[in-house]
């Protein structure tokens, strides 16, 4: 039985404003997505059902606008999926609503991005596979699972390495564990499928908020460009030297 985590996150193109002198992130005219990097371990996840036999879960902690984010990822293939009714607010309160779903699921195998591109923590997949007590495998790139072994390829810096690990397992997937050109476009068929699919909606446990939000602050804007003439390398040295201060 495979679990994959799903964050509802906004779209890259999305303009990001804030509200509330910059503490609540203002989601008026924002479209919201799958995680990208949730998505890449969803695919994958299709492969072990195709050819495995895997029944594949898909959950989520939020509140009830984020079960059409859900049904896509029913409309990919997921059997079934599960909505914790709370508010994502921190890492650990995330990780701790996930676990529970883990031990009441009964799987041995977890899939989830490495991090969500909305607040980038990279802190549930680890977190989630502590509190569970599975083996943990971040920033992979790669899988194949046979009976219950399982070989990972996970990414380090300048190279990839190859692990040999066990089932029950957590995966912190990103690009590579598939590629982009076979992530899943949702058909009209997968799209009426997941209307009649299972969406169960469960109660939070009581789990400490260990962090909140104190505000949010946009990157600064671009500074104005000056142009110098190719042949002018003294005015160009005086810029660099007394103003952008990098020589």
């Amino acid at each position: 039985k495979i679990l994959v985590c799903i964050s509802h996150v906004p779209d890259t193109t999305s303009k990001i404003n804030f509200t509330e002198g910059d503490t609540k992130f203002d989601t008026n005219g924002v479209q919201f997505v799958i995680n990208p990097y949730d998505e890449f371990s969803l695919t994958r996840a299709m492969w072990f059902k195709e050819k495995q036999g895997a029944t594949v879960t898909v959950a989520n902690v939020g509140n009830s606008s984020t079960e059409p984010t859900l049904r896509k990822a029913l409309a990919i293939g997921a059997d079934d999926a599960v909505r914790v009714n709370m508010d994502a607010t921190d890492g650990l309160s995330v990780a701790k609503q996930l676990a529970e779903v883990v031990k009441n699921g009964g799987f041995d195998l977890v899939l989830a991005g490495r991090e969500s591109i909305d607040y980038n923590g990279g802190m549930v997949p680890g977190m989630l596979a502590s509190l569970v007590d599975f083996n943990f495998v971040n920033g992979c790139v790669g899988m194949e699972i046979e009976g219950t072994s399982v070989t990972a390829v996970r990414e380090i810096d300048g190279g990839n390495e190859t692990l040999s690990t066990a089932l029950p397992l957590v995966i912190g997937g990103q690009k590579g564990i598939v590629e982009e050109k076979d992530l899943r476009i949702p058909n009209m068929r997968g799209i009426m499928m997941a209307r009649k699919k299972p969406l169960n909606v469960v109660e939070p446990i009581g789990a400490e908020i260990a962090t909140s939000i104190a505000s949010f602050e946009k990157p600064a804007p671009k500074g104005a460009v000056k142009l110098v003439d190719a042949d002018n390398v003294d005015e160009l040295i005086n810029l660099l030297h007394n103003e952008a201060k990098v020589i």
